[in-house]
């Protein structure tokens, strides 16, 4: 899958959709990612010669810098992977081996290919869920006799002696035994009609059976594995034995459901979607390392901790370009655009190593937020806090209003207590929004319904007081 074609423009303008503020952080961003669709235009031997432009955006927390990344992600379609630099340690000692965040993007890329192939062939997977469940709904009715018993299992024996396993996982009822067609009578194909009638006019989706299906805990231990962390193939180990199946009681909907990506998995092919998140991966990824600014030698070190420049020069290679193995094969690192971040309280960007900063090249400190941007973030993106928070008790028949007044100065204590304490940019208004409807939140479900309007005055009554008091704003707000 190719970058995204949109336009430097057109990317800025679904930003500001959702960040406020913060346009040459968006800019340079915007121009980085086009010169992926750019390089991706240009013929194959010169494609190799142009490498990405990695970004670093310097800026104190809550500012924006996560978001935009995360945005970004989303806007293009690309598989995005964050990652703390912090969590990282030297080649040696014990913790999480830098390349681990090239696997993790490779897992998400298999993840979206996965979707969307199922989502071409959802038509036909619910079709034959829709039959797996009519069979359900009404089984047949068996008729077995010992002289059947005895000769069902001298044919599991046989096909076991014989290695047709697949054969005598069916017969022992392991693998999803299919019902004998001689066992359906007229009464039970009539009968099945009519159910098959009711399921298409949605008149038994909440009707409940119990069904056989995968075991979730064996496919999460699966990914969990650290011999898949390393790269190594699991699938084929998993393909020779059988999946491990549990026994649920679902809705029809519910149960549906888990058909339909059952059916999915045994219609796509599972080599084809490897590598394509393999290509998905090289040429589209993008891995955030935020906290980068927490692994310079100026930054703060315990004794006896793992060497902060080893991580650096642990990270340089994968930046760098690269080849990982990883459980779907070999992910060259080249053209994976990586975006670092960091506040820089304590240090600056000449701390890196040098072969380090010469690998971001693009350059973007973000500003600090004004009051006027609170104002703005309240208010202006499309999830807009005190859209959510005005949602969020509608749910209860509350119907909730903010004054003009009061989301100005919502601003401005956040922007006050801000720099009177530790300044954690947009998300002081978390604090605050959850501090001054604390009260109503409690109170909604009870009030059945209303009208309730935010003013200027409640927000000095429940929040302003504290905000005024330095050493309880430093607790509570």
């Amino acid at each position: 899958m190719l970058a995204s074609d949109k336009t430097p423009r057109q990317i800025v303008n679904e930003l500001d959709k959702y960040v406020v503020g913060q346009d040459q952080a968006k800019k340079a961003i915007a121009v980085a990612l086009r010169n992926r669709y750019r390089r991706m235009q240009l013929p194959v031997d010169m494609q190799e010669e142009v490498t990405p432009k990695n970004v670093l955006m310097i800026g104190p927390t809550g500012v924006g810098k996560t978001e935009i990344a995360r945005r970004l992600a989303k806007i293009v379609h690309a598989p995005f992977v964050k990652v703390e630099a912090t969590k990282f340690t030297e080649v040696g000692y014990v913790g999480r081996d830098v390349e681990s965040m090239v696997r993790d993007m490779v897992e998400v890329a298999y993840k979206m290919e996965e979707e969307e192939s199922f989502k071409n062939v959802r038509s036909q997977a619910t079709s034959k869920a829709n039959k797996r469940l009519v069979k359900l709904l009404v089984p047949v009715k068996k008729k077995e006799t010992k002289a059947n018993d005895q000769l069902n299992f001298t044919k599991m024996m046989r096909d076991l002696q014989n290695g047709n396993f697949a054969d005598y996982l069916n017969q022992a009822g392991l693998n999803g035994q299919e019902e004998n067609p001689n066992d359906v009578t007229d009464e039970v194909r009539n009968e099945r009609l009519s159910v098959n009638e009711q399921l298409q006019k949605g008149l038994l989706e909440n009707t409940e059976i119990t069904i056989d299906m995968d075991d979730p805990a064996q496919a999460l231990q699966g990914q969990n594995d650290m011999l898949g962390q390393m790269g190594l193939d699991l699938n084929a180990l998993g393909s020779m034995m059988p999946k491990r199946r549990v026994k649920r009681t679902l809705t029809v909907k519910e149960a549906r459901e888990v058909f339909i990506r059952e059916e999915s998995e045994k219609m796509v092919n599972a080599a084809d979607l490897a590598d394509a998140a393999i290509q998905r991966a090289q040429n589209t990824g993008i891995i955030f390392i935020d906290e980068i600014d927490k692994i310079t030698s100026k930054s703060k070190q315990n004794a006896g901790e793992v060497s902060r420049e080893g991580v650096q020069r642990d990270i340089l290679p994968i930046v760098e370009g690269s080849q990982v193995k990883t459980k779907y094969g070999l992910v060259k690192t080249d053209h994976m655009l990586f975006i670092a971040s960091g506040a820089f309280h304590e240090s600056k960007p000449s701390d890196l190593i040098a072969e380090l900063q010469g690998r971001f090249p693009i350059r973007v400190e973000l500003e600090d937020l004004t009051a006027q941007d609170f104002i703005r973030i309240l208010t202006e993106p499309k999830n807009a806090l005190i859209r959510q928070y005005v949602a969020l008790i509608g749910t209860d028949n509350v119907d909730v209003t903010f004054t003009k007044e009061a989301v100005e100065r919502i601003a401005q204590i956040a922007f006050d207590v801000n720099h009177e304490t530790e300044n954690i940019g947009a998300r002081r208004l978390h604090t605050i929004l959850e501090k001054l409807l604390e009260d109503l939140l409690f109170e909604g479900p009870d009030m059945q319904m209303g009208e309730i309007t935010i003013t200027e005055a409640y927000v000095d009554e429940k929040v302003g007081k504290i905000a005024g008091d330095k050493d309880l704003s430093r607790y509570i707000l």
